[in-house]
């Protein structure tokens, strides 16, 4: 069962958590933004969904039972649950000058609107520092989840911001090695991870573990030729029906490092089908 999180939560004296207000299979309790420094204008890390009339009224209260106001909005990535709020926002939550909003180009690069256009991405850079009152971020490129996914680093805390790419709870759609572990997480989704190191070795494992699985029931199989549709459903037996198109995304990229790796090969007569090496 998922951890219940309150609504709007203080992390530590420069991170206040508001819920984006939009729980399901996929954000689990909900989409984490995040409000970032001690001033009277903080960071916003993401923005939640679009058409979230709960979220607003939290961060609005957020803001107020802070005694702030956003600086400037930083976006992890481009999915719409981290970015589809940034409309509302700037719609329903005033600001004295119009927000800047941040965050890494897509790779390759491709021509991102915000809503009807009125709003426009700022493009940084990895290793950027962006910095508020009381807290300096340090943006890292991690690829991975997505083409665009950055974590940031709260350089007073040695924490980290990691965005999808390591979950609270479970986890991610792909996800990415941290060589420079801090002392713990605030992620996209689910509870602060404290234990940074324990977590990753733990997505490593489960990663290692599905190849292990996936290049097993090719091999015991090694007179057949499988599809992706069958790898599925023999190795993601208990996984909910609703989630089975992302771990066919996460199956395909393993069958794709095996295939580079010269473990299996693919065949495409008529329909692509995985077969063992011999």
């Amino acid at each position: 069962m998922a951890t219940t999180l309150q609504r709007i939560e203080r992390l530590s004296s420069r991170v206040v958590r508001v819920l984006g207000c939009n729980p399901g299979p996929m954000t689990l309790q909900g989409t984490n933004t995040y409000l970032v420094g001690t001033g009277g204008r903080r960071i916003l890390i993401d923005t939640g969904e679009p058409s979230i009339p709960e979220y607003i009224s939290c961060l609005k209260q957020a803001l107020a039972e802070f005694d702030t106001a956003i600086q400037e909005i930083l976006v992890t990535h481009w999915h719409h649950d981290h970015s589809g709020g940034i409309v509302d926002i700037c719609k329903n939550i005033g600001n004295d000058t119009a927000y800047c909003i941040k965050k890494l180009p897509r790779n390759p690069q491709k021509e991102e609107i915000i809503g009807n256009g009125e709003q426009q991405y700022v493009y940084i850079e990895n290793g950027d520092l962006i910095k508020t009152e009381g807290a300096t971020l340090r943006v890292i490129y991690t690829p991975g989840h997505t083409d665009d996914h950055m974590a940031l680093f709260l350089e007073e805390e040695n924490a980290i911001f990691s965005g999808d790419c390591i979950l609270g709870e479970g986890t991610t759609h792909f996800s990415f090695g941290l060589s420079n572990l801090s002392n713990y997480f605030n992620s996209g989704h689910g509870p602060v991870i404290h234990n940074a190191e324990a977590k990753i070795l733990e997505y490593i494992s489960h990663r290692n573990n599905r190849e292990e699985q996936i290049l097993s029931v090719i091999r015991d199989n090694f007179e057949k030729s499988l599809t992706v549709t069958e790898l599925v459903k023999m190795i993601y037996k208990n996984v909910p029906e609703n989630l089975l198109k992302m771990a066919e995304r996460n199956l395909l990229l393993h069958l794709k490092k095996l295939e580079k790796e010269g473990k299996i090969f693919c065949t495409n007569n008529p329909e692509k089908k995985w077969k063992c090496t011999l």
